[in-house]
């Protein structure tokens, strides 16, 4: 699991993420499972997520350093471009991140 600590980057970098956010954790586990068996990232994050982005495939846009909570941008500092993170924990519940961009 990714936890908020503090990671050394370039304050410059900005990424472009999508995320699936639910409050179960359990339920957070199966959703990773099956995507990486294979199922839609997008399709998932419109049937099972609890954040608006839903509605976009959990896209979230881009966003630089300090604009999400620490555990997230944690998790996408870690990612290269389209990969998954494993199941991360926030005060809003349980987020599963696809890094869909970065920019140095």
């Amino acid at each position: 699991m990714v936890t908020g600590a503090e990671i050394p980057y370039d304050r410059s970098m900005e990424w472009r993420a999508s995320h699936i956010l639910v409050k179960d954790r359990q339920l957070a586990n199966e959703l990773l499972k099956k995507i990486k068996l294979g199922a839609s990232f997008e399709a998932m994050a419109r049937e099972h997520s609890t954040c608006p982005s839903k509605s976009r495939g959990g896209d979230l846009g881009w966003f630089g350093p300090g604009k999400m909570v620490p555990a997230f941008e944690a998790a996408c500092t870690r990612l290269s471009h389209g990969s998954l993170s494993d199941v991360v924990s926030t005060q809003f519940g349980h987020h599963i991140i696809k890094l869909t961009g970065r920019k140095d």
